[in-house]
């Protein structure tokens, strides 16, 4: 089974983690390291993907950046959990709905061992939760290995969230696991960012069958 590498960087500007996947993407098609995985925390911005700038969709009152993965325009910012999985895709998996549903998956699996039930929904790529989506899914992929990633919504502020229509849903699709009601995990403990950080990497080996490894890093922004 192959090792991940794991890299948690709290709460760092997108720009920066941008930048910082490009590389590791470039390090891993040549070799260099591992397949890696990011966990981060943004400071607020929305971001363009292709599909918000042929539609020529303007955001006010948000801090704006033009990125390169799938999809719309998306939200990210405090009580968001970013995850960014640096993956060479193989064989079967070489393959962008194959990959997006091992995602999917992978925050059921996660959010299951919070003790909160969830799902896929047909009318849009993520994790569902009571009618409501609180996982969104973009990606960019260069001789299959992977970019972008997954952002769960576990306590954003305010309507942030709510009052922004991204990846084509209507306002108030989106939201976060609070404003549901989770705010405390099977065993009473608090659903913050730490802890649904945890249940994805505890989950990591049965879902993905990739060992994750925790490895320090430090980001210059």
């Amino acid at each position: 089974m192959k090792e991940i590498h794991i890299m948690k960087l709290g709460k760092v500007d997108y720009s920066s983690v941008f930048d910082l996947m490009k590389e590791l993407q470039s390090k891993r098609i040549a070799g260099e390291i591992n397949d890696t995985l990011i966990f981060v925390e943004h400071e607020e911005v929305v971001t363009l993907g292709p599909k918000a700038r042929r539609e020529d969709i303007v955001v006010e009152d948000y801090p704006t950046f033009e990125t390169d993965r799938g999809g719309g325009v998306t939200w990210h910012g405090p009580g968001q959990l970013v995850i960014y999985p640096i993956f060479k895709w193989e064989g079967e998996m070489q393959n962008v709905r194959a990959v997006i549903g091992a995602l999917e998956n992978w925050g059921i699996a996660a959010l299951e061992e919070c003790g909160i039930e969830s799902y896929k929904d047909d009318s849009m790529q993520g994790v569902w939760v009571d009618g409501h989506k609180v996982c969104s899914i973009g990606l960019s992929f260069l001789k299959w290995v992977s970019r972008h990633g997954m952002s769960v919504n576990v306590n954003t502020p305010g309507n942030r969230v709510e009052e922004l229509s991204g990846c084509g849903l209507e306002e108030g699709i989106h939201t976060c696991l609070h404003k549901l009601g989770y705010e405390t995990d099977i065993i009473g403990d608090t659903i913050d960012i730490p802890r649904v950080e945890r249940a994805f990497v505890s989950t990591c080996e049965r879902i993905l069958n990739r060992v994750p490894i925790l490895i320090n890093q430090e980001v210059n922004e």
